[in-house]
């Protein structure tokens, strides 16, 4: 992470903790775009790039298989380390995610790899790959800010989303 210079996920959490504003889009971002996004691109492959639509389909599958399967590694995300000086955002913000850690639908210690980047990145791959269009870049822009908004809400480390893309593009 030093080598490579990517800012540190704590630096990332406080400058968003430290701008209410940014840090209210973040969680919304977080918690709400990952799902439709998917849905949207997985719509838009099967409407206008029908030769494509089989291959990212299967991409997404084999991708989230993988994810399920290493999700058994059990890690632990940033926000569940407050030792660290991470703080769970969205719980601070009134809109915990999660609940308490035990509790839910999701296991809270399944952080490794990163779904909400792995989905992003078969959207941005995907759409870079299908189309000519300048809006094809929208699907980058959606990979960064997925970046952008796991790290600063202290829900994964880089590595998890690192990880992601690897799956991704094996």
């Amino acid at each position: 992470q030093r080598w490579i210079h990517l800012p540190s996920e704590l630096s990332m959490e406080q400058w968003a903790i430290d701008r209410p504003w940014l840090a209210d889009l973040t969680v919304t971002y977080y918690a709400t775009l990952h799902v439709p996004t998917l849905l949207v691109f997985l719509v838009w492959l099967w409407i206008r790039h029908q030769d494509q639509f089989p291959r990212w389909r299967n991409v997404l599958a084999l991708t989230t298989g993988f994810c399920l399967f290493i999700r058994f590694v059990r890690v632990a995300p940033p926000r569940l380390l407050p030792e660290l000086g991470f703080v769970d955002l969205p719980a601070e913000l009134g809109r915990d995610i999660y609940g308490p850690v035990g509790t839910g639908a999701s296991d809270q210690f399944a952080a490794m790899p990163s779904i909400h980047i792995a989905w992003a990145a078969i959207v941005a791959f995907g759409a870079l790959a299908a189309s000519t269009s300048r809006w094809r870049w929208v699907g980058m822009a959606h990979l960064v800010l997925t970046f952008w908004a796991v790290m600063a809400t202290a829900n994964h480390w880089w590595m998890d989303g690192i990880v992601a893309v690897g799956l991704v593009w094996l």
